[in-house]
């Protein structure tokens, strides 16, 4: 009996309307604490060696996760009315800033990708921001299409202003980035109901040509062979170096972990350490219970910004916060699956850990948006005040 009433206080306290709320403010503080940890134990060798001062790379991404605070508790609080205004120019801003990286005097080519800016010292990833400018773009054709009854088509609507920014995305060498874009569009059709037959097709042709492309390129093959065995004699300490010592990270942190800032992996035998193989790092140090803890924080996060979703009654916020939580699912999903060699090292940040400013600005805006539509949402805002209420008469 004590059992069964235990489950039902909890199931209880979950179904309250303002549960979303609350663990999405929680579960972002928590990942992005946890990521500042982890961006200073695993980025400390690299730091050194590239700036003389071990504490380089975790100063910058202190400052950015102040500035992304900031962008967080504004996007929370602004008027919700200004999101369409901007939602009307979201798809000319993200041309316009997919563009930058090709000025001569601010692109910025980092490891053969030209998908950076570099001002007063600080280098930006456009390509970051344009996804939730495309999420925002994206919910307003929706909307128009609902009012409309039919007049437009999902296909028709989205997809040139689509296929231009994953054209110019590609264009700047950025893959992961491109898939990104195009499952999160893909995401947020489904999720209004919209017929995906279109995008599965070009889906499908996609695969074509890039199974053609790798079976063409002796490089390409390579990599698509370590992805099954990267230990194999022939990839190792080439295709197969990263995903290799990724796992072998992985393996050897145990249920505990080898313990914080004592990774070996991290000593040059993982590059991109604390940005991409960020993960891989975790399970070194903090060991399985640090990986699981950290699928927790991204399942209660996702959860709730679908439950907000499911419960405002606008659809521009109800399409945009599912773009949202398909962007966070599809990012993490991707990054974790190139940690582990489930799919090819594709090069894509883990939302709110790895670091990287422009990544995590990006995310924190897009989750404060969120947490706005939750605000404005008279249920989850009755709650909310229910809530405080009941703290003060305890």
């Amino acid at each position: 009996m004590s059992n069964n009433s235990t489950l039902n206080r909890y199931s209880r306290i979950l179904s309250r309307p303002e549960i979303p709320y609350y663990l999405i403010i929680w579960s972002t503080i928590f990942l992005g604490a946890l990521g500042l940890v982890m961006v200073l134990s695993s980025s400390t060798v690299t730091s050194l060696e590239e700036n003389g001062n071990a504490y380089t790379i975790f100063i910058r991404q202190f400052f950015f996760l102040g500035l992304g605070a900031f962008s967080f508790y504004w996007a929370s609080r602004v008027n919700g009315k200004i999101w369409p205004k901007i939602a009307r120019y979201s798809l000319s801003i993200s041309i316009v800033i997919l563009l930058l990286p090709f000025v001569p005097f601010l692109g910025k080519n980092v490891k053969g990708n030209r998908n950076w800016i570099e001002i007063a010292g600080f280098t930006l990833q456009p390509s970051e921001f344009a996804k939730f400018l495309l999420i925002l773009w994206c919910a307003l054709q929706l909307r128009k299409i609902s009012e409309t009854s039919g007049k437009y088509t999902h296909f028709g609507l989205i997809f040139p202003g689509l296929f231009v920014v994953i054209t110019l995305i590609l264009f700047e060498r950025d893959l992961g980035t491109a898939l990104l874009v195009f499952i999160i569009a893909s995401g947020i059709l489904f999720l209004s109901g919209a017929s995906l037959k279109p995008f599965l097709a070009l889906a499908v042709a996609a695969t074509l040509v890039g199974g053609a492309l790798i079976l063409t390129n002796s490089y390409r093959m390579n990599r698509f062979g370590a992805l099954f065995d990267p230990f194999d004699e022939r990839y190792y300490k080439f295709a197969g170096w990263q995903p290799a010592h990724s796992i072998m990270g992985l393996a050897s942190g145990g249920l505990w972990g080898s313990g914080l800032g004592a990774s070996k992996q991290k000593w040059a035998n993982l590059a991109e350490a604390h940005t991409d193989f960020i993960f891989s790092v975790i399970g070194e140090e903090l060991g399985l219970l640090g990986t699981l803890l950290v699928l927790t924080l991204y399942a209660a996060l996702i959860y709730s910004i679908l439950r907000v979703a499911l419960k405002t009654k606008d659809d521009f916020s109800r399409y945009a916060t599912a773009g949202i939580a398909c962007w966070l699912i599809a990012q993490v999903t991707i990054n974790i699956g190139s940690v582990t060699s489930l799919i090819p090292v594709i090069g894509v940040t883990l939302p709110l850990i790895s670091y990287g400013g422009s990544s995590l600005l990006a995310n924190l805006l897009a989750i404060g948006y969120v947490l706005g539509v939750a605000r404005r949402t008279p249920e989850i805002s009755e709650g909310i005040k229910a809530n405080r209420v009941r703290k003060l008469s305890q």
